[in-house]
């Protein structure tokens, strides 16, 4: 039986934080971890909101936003540049395993750009790769479908400019006991599998999923889903908490 939420969802926002090399080299205008990175910590507020200045929201956990403020998880994102700076196949390939393994599904190594095989499947709609590396919630916010709510917001807002949105879906945090099962690992990640394609992600191939940003599904869904979030704020408040 999944626990009930700790607070409302409703009063969960996104917090950006970019990080960009100032280095006029090729691999800064292409690297992926400096060039337009995009990491979104969702916020859960407990009291009454007290608004916090640039600098204090910058803490680790902003806990200016409110006195009982506290980080429910976060997302890292990857905005990786094709069409400027070093070869992007290489920059991927050295900056993690995980991205590597993305770069050898959608990029050709020779040029750095979409394979030609990708390309068909995609609507030209920017010239950037953004990549949705990590997604994370902490235990108690977890079982209620939220990964898939505030990563269908943060992609909403990252998108802009980029032809291609591409994740490899699995299980990122290995604390959890239950996890050593491995019929229990299938299963979490199937669920997660089945989060990603709701928003409009395509299985390619290598694990890899991409999702186009002229498709209309993630609209769609989108509209879906924060009615969900209003449904699960109803349930929140009827528990009394």
């Amino acid at each position: 039986m999944t626990e009930p939420l700790p607070g409302d969802p409703t009063e969960l926002h996104l917090r950006f934080v970019y990080a960009d090399m100032l280095s006029d080299t090729p691999h800064a205008d292409t690297h992926p971890a400096r060039s337009d990175n995009g990491r979104c910590r969702a916020c859960g507020a407990g009291g009454g909101p007290r608004r916090a200045t640039l600098r204090e929201c910058e803490a680790d956990h902003c806990q200016a936003y409110t006195l009982s403020d506290s980080a429910v998880g976060s997302m890292t994102f990857f905005r990786v540049h094709l069409d400027r700076g070093r070869n992007a196949y290489a920059v991927l390939a050295d900056e993690s395993e995980d991205l590597n393994e993305i770069a050898q599904v959608l990029l050709d190594p020779a040029t750095g750009y979409f394979t030609d095989e990708v390309s068909e499947l995609l609507e030209y709609s920017g010239s950037a790769l953004l990549v949705m590396d990590r997604v994370t919630l902490r235990e108690e916010w977890r079982g209620h479908g939220l990964g898939t709510i505030l990563a269908s917001e943060a992609i909403f807002r990252l998108m802009p400019g980029c032809r291609a949105v591409a994740c490899a879906p699995g299980v990122s945090d290995l604390s959890a006991n239950g996890l050593r099962d491995e019929a229990e690992w299938d299963r979490i990640t199937d669920k997660i599998t089945r989060g990603w394609e709701r928003i409009g992600f395509r299985p390619c191939r290598g694990g890899v999923f991409v999702l186009s940003p002229t498709s209309l599904i993630l609209e769609e869904q989108r509209s879906q889903l924060r009615r969900r979030l209003v449904e699960l704020a109803i349930v929140w408040r009827a528990t009394g908490a």
